[in-house]
């Protein structure tokens, strides 16, 4: 009545299924439809095999297209070629199978069956680009994950290798042939690996199997033509379903899209952050654990950070890096143990584009240091190498890229790092102090408690919460209409790289803050491009963050050689205060400092000297000939330890001079404003050159006022001013 041709049967693979498709076949035959088994491992049903055979859509997809025909009611029935989920038309001519009655099939007829040579001559040749067609495949076969089983007659073919074989061209398994022998006292083997497709090793194999099974050679060649046809069908679908695209993206349903929506809305998102980072048990470092959550937000800009975590051996700078790895989604972090010299130039093409490359030491990564200056520099990878041509076998030269951007963190122990990798890197340190210390031990044993319980089981939400929020956050553009403001430290090359690592910064606290922000949008030709801005409190918190940091970085002492020299002026202050004698007549041995601080021998040996290096102490002959003790010649006070980064724009200053600007009572400028947030400064700290900042704080000469024109526009038709973003804005909307 409805017209339909072909049923295919995905009975329970069992006895009484088997019976029950016999039964139904006989029926549709009666009617003239074609009816067809298809054969699941024996004992399992689709929903079982599907379950254990993933993915499941294409390995239903494979035990489809390998349906066996069971018969038909017309005149001239149909071949077993390949039946496709989409119910393509089968062509017309004899079937090479019979009906199925079981298992194990009756010894075909060795003239009946061409050689795999001429099945292979006659096959069409495929268009450039096209994927083969599933051949055909009529026999069953029991596919587990690591071997393939088939049953022809009383032999029995085990095939293992095939999921290698990524490549249509190439057909080399390890195959294994298997016969009860005739005194029923065991079985007869042979086994050897080769390619299907090359006609030597395969004669080879017919031949050798033919004597230790005691059958003619053509019987084996019969079966090796079943066997290579059902393996090109399973082939086929293992190499569609690895070159599937990857699904990485996470869906989230209602309740926890609201929940990240109000995590990202929250005005105190940065004491939030701080505060998630101690629930879920890491103390202290509110610095670091701030600024790795922004370096690992920046993966989303087009220019990410990079962070390197210094300290000592056992301070927990993996486990600071951990911590922030724990926040972000797992399909947007890669982390490795160690990475050889080559490792990065043979990755997939977008497999590290806005993700987090995480390395766990940076000796691991000695090798690979080259390639990651580059990929942070560049923004990508590519590489030219030799490499054998697949269809002739000749030697070309292959090309491989790798696309970035990528945001790059390393931990390290060592005290002098690789110059050019540092200059690239936001240098963070480990608080190694008592305080710190015991923080961490009271923690510890805080978890051996009934709390500690229950902040574990509450730690998974909190990671949960904060990985659905980083996946709602889209990578904008981010523009900062105060940018013409903002100054640097300018004194060393150095500072160029540095300039752009704090632009950045900026840059990422805009972004994370996107969903508290409106997204606005500029046509520029002719395409639409969004942007989130910049505001200055996010200014503000990357100054903050900057004082310490990159003021660190760009001191001539390491951080752990900075603390050293502010506790040896603690000490010698204290010791010359109760001596009542002169800074510059004291002389302290190393074992007093080793006591004084309880830093080890080892590494006090090592910045010590560094300190004898850059004349902050000198050394002296002691007493006995044979020992040194050193004279403090740094005439700092114990401040030494203060991180600060000179050059930076009050943003106090800046918010004063744009509020002044835009409004007020005069009766060319617009009314009142926001309330100003911050009196004028007044004489800056000198500078290094001795000049002092204006008392505008918006421009770095000295007593210069800052021209009217560079943060407002000219009047509008309706009298008011506008400010330098949202002129920008309203040039794109007038446009």
């Amino acid at each position: 009545e409805h017209g339909t041709e072909r049923v295919l049967i995905a009975y329970d693979r069992d006895a009484a299924g088997e019976k029950a498709a016999q039964a139904l076949a006989g029926k549709l035959t009666k009617e003239g439809i074609d009816a067809y088994r298809i054969h699941f491992p024996k004992g399992m049903d689709a929903n079982e095999y599907a379950l254990q055979v993933k993915p499941a859509g294409k390995s239903l997809g494979v035990v489809i297209r390998s349906a066996i025909w069971l018969g038909t009611g017309k005149a001239k029935p149909v071949t077993t070629e390949a039946v496709t989920a989409e119910s393509a038309p089968l062509p017309s001519s004899e079937p090479e199978t019979p009906p199925l009655e079981s298992s194990t099939s009756p010894e075909p007829e060795p003239e009946s069956t061409p050689s795999l040579a001429a099945r292979k001559e006659t096959t069409a040749p495929l268009p450039a680009a096209a994927v083969p067609p599933a051949p055909k495949a009529d026999i069953p076969a029991e596919v587990g994950e690591r071997e393939i089983l088939i049953s022809l007659g009383d032999r029995r073919y085990r095939i293992r290798g095939l999921e290698k074989n990524l490549a249509y061209e190439v057909l080399k398994v390890n195959l294994l042939v298997s016969r009860p022998s005739f005194d029923g006292a065991g079985e007869s083997i042979h086994v050897d690996t080769f390619d299907l497709y090359q006609q030597r090793p395969r004669g080879a194999f017919i031949k050798q199997a033919a004597v230790e099974l005691g059958l003619k050679d053509d019987v084996i060649k019969a079966d090796l033509g079943k066997v290579l046809l059902k393996l090109e069908a399973l082939q086929a679908a293992h190499i569609e379903a690895a070159q599937a695209p990857k699904e990485s993206a996470v869906s989230l349903d209602d309740e926890e899209t609201q929940a990240a929506l109000d995590l990202l809305k929250s005005p105190d998102l940065l004491d939030r952050i701080q505060n998630d980072f101690t629930r879920c048990g890491v103390v202290g470092e509110a610095t670091n654990k701030l600024l790795g959550y922004l370096a690992v937000v920046s993966r989303k800009l087009d220019a990410p950070l990079a962070v390197t975590i210094q300290s000592t051996s056992a301070a927990g700078k993996s486990s600071l890096m951990d911590a922030v790895l724990a926040f972000m989604p797992d399909e947007d972090r890669i982390k490795y143990s160690a990475m050889t010299g080559q490792s990065l130039f043979y990755m997939g093409e977008t497999d590290l584009q806005h993700k987090v490359l995480a390395i766990v030491e940076e000796e691991g990564a000695s090798n690979a240091a080259y390639a990651l200056k580059l990929l942070q520099s560049e923004g990508e990878l590519t590489i030219a190498s030799t490499g054998k041509d697949p269809v002739t076998g000749e030697l070309k030269t292959q090309d491989y890229q790798v696309k970035g951007p990528v945001m790059i963190m390393l931990t390290t122990t060592a005290i002098d790092i690789d110059e050019e990798l540092l200059n690239r890197c936001i240098v963070l340190t480990v608080d190694e102090g008592r305080e710190q210390t015991k923080a961490i031990h009271a923690i510890q044993r805080d978890k051996r408690t009934l709390s500690g319980l229950l902040a574990k089981a509450d730690k998974q939400v909190i990671l949960s919460l904060h990985q659905n929020a980083q996946r709602l956050l889209q990578p904008l553009a981010v523009v900062n209409p105060y940018a013409q403001h903002l100054s640097f430290i300018d004194d060393r090359t150095r500072t160029r790289r540095d300039h752009d690592k704090y632009l950045t910064l900026i840059d990422s606290l805009a972004l994370l803050h996107q969903h508290q922000r409106t997204i606005k949008s500029v046509n520029h030709n002719g395409q639409a491009i969004w942007y989130v801005e910049v505001t200055l409190e996010d200014i503000e918190t990357a100054n903050r963050l900057a004082h310490e940091v990159l003021g660190r970085t760009l001191d001539e002492l390491p951080p752990q050689t900075r603390k050293l020299l502010r506790l040896i002026v603690e000490l010698v202050a204290e010791r010359c205060q109760g001596l009542e004698m002169n800074r510059r007549d004291y002389r302290f041995s190393r074992r007093e400092v080793r006591e004084a601080t309880g830093w080890g021998h080892t590494q006090l040996k090592v910045h010590l000297r560094r300190l004898e290096e850059l004349e902050y102490l000198l050394v002296h002959r002691g007493g006995r000939g044979q020992s040194f003790v050193y004279e403090l010649l740094y005439d700092g006070d114990a401040d030494a330890g203060q991180s600060h980064l000179s050059g930076l724009i009050d943003v106090a200053a800046l918010r004063h001079a744009y509020d002044e600007k835009k409004s007020g009572v005069k009766a060319d400028r617009s009314g009142g404003g926001r309330p100003q947030v911050g009196p004028k400064s007044g004489d800056g700290r000198g500078g290094k050159n001795g000049r002092k900042a204006s008392n505008s704080g918006a421009c770095g000469e000295p007593g210069e006022e800052t021209a009217e024109n560079a943060l407002i526009r000219p009047k509008r038709g309706n009298g008011s001013y506008r400010s330098h973003g949202s002129a920008m804005l309203a040039e794109a909307a007038d446009g």
